[in-house]
């Protein structure tokens, strides 16, 4: 009897084990978060806010290292991923099926959850005579990877200085790869589209220095005019080492989109885990210092998910959450 009652706990305690690992802290739930590239900006940010989501939501949320924007919006429609982060532009391209979604056509499997900082077009070179983006002729220029957003953010400043993809010699790189690139001298310039600063350009400042190329005057007023998901910006001087002047470009916004699929309270709980903690996240991450629920609900094309628009409600504000 002694035997059977040891053999009834073990069991017991056997199916407890196997319960706790399935359900692990808060509701046990478990999503994948894609984030971009373990250089930029996103995957760092995203890890930290993982941290935060599983700490005050309860669910265990994973930052994965992906290609970026459509690369999560893509991976959300399939259902392998339930967050991710997505430029505001490759988000709108993904809504209307335009650009880098025109072939593979509009996708509505997700909705916002709020946008999170700015997203700074940055154009760096470690040749001093490389001034201007008229000065990429004949250049080998990284323009990101095939079909992300950074491909068409540099297409759209190119263009709008009259430099063509076939006025260059385009190299379709990742940011890391493009930081050892300029440093092997393989490449004469890249385009670089995160929060500033990025640990990529930081990292290249600080070994070999680095010349960031002002977007500014009669161009950016065009870009601005032809692509109106743009804002003008200025990155402070001292942003990254030895950068003693300030550097005018461009942004977007770097946006958190989650799967349409996620019940209301799980996106309103994911959305407190972040906003209801600004300062702290802050002191993780200076990104958090951008974190505004104006500008998070400063969307209009794409629309909220529900829970997200339940908690800026609640903080005064209304969202659109129709398609």
């Amino acid at each position: 009897m002694k035997k059977q009652r040891i053999g009834r706990m073990l069991a017991l305690l056997l199916v407890c084990s196997v319960m706790i690992g399935f359900t692990g802290c808060g509701s046990g739930e478990r999503f994948m978060f894609g984030t971009g590239g373990t250089a930029g900006t996103y995957y760092a940010y995203g890890g930290v806010l993982a941290q935060y989501m599983k700490n005050y939501a309860g669910y265990r949320v994973t930052a994965v290292s992906t290609g970026g924007s459509k690369a999560n919006i893509q991976s959300i429609q399939d259902g392998d991923y339930q967050l991710g982060f997505t430029q505001s532009d490759v988000m709108s391209y993904a809504w209307t099926g335009t650009q880098t979604f025109e072939k593979d056509g509009p996708t509505h499997d997700f909705r916002v959850l709020g946008c999170l900082y700015a997203e700074t077009v940055q154009l760096i070179t470690m040749d001093e005579n490389i001034k201007t983006v008229e000065d990429l002729k004949g250049r080998s220029v990284s323009i990101g990877e095939a079909g992300s957003g950074v491909y068409f953010n540099a297409m759209d400043v190119m263009n709008a200085a009259g430099v063509t993809i076939d006025d260059i010699k385009p190299q379709y790189q990742s940011f890391e790869d493009s930081k050892e690139s300029l440093k092997d001298g393989k490449i004469d310039a890249a385009f670089i589209v995160a929060g500033a600063p990025t640990t990529a350009i930081t990292e290249l400042a600080t070994t070999n220095g680095v010349y960031l190329i002002n977007i500014d005057g009669e161009l950016r007023d065009r870009i601005l005019k032809e692509c109106p998901y743009y804002t003008a910006l200025t990155i402070p001087a001292g942003t990254y080492p030895k950068q003693d002047a300030a550097v005018e470009t461009i942004t977007v916004k770097a946006t958190v989109v989650v799967s349409a699929n996620l019940e209301e309270d799980v996106v309103y709980n994911l959305t407190a885990a972040i906003f209801d903690h600004i300062d702290e996240i802050t002191a993780e991450n200076a990104k958090g210092s951008e974190l505004d629920l104006e500008n998070a609900a400063s969307v209009t094309d794409v629309p909220y998910h529900a829970g997200a628009a339940k908690y800026y409600e609640e903080h005064g504000i209304k969202v659109n959450t129709e398609g």
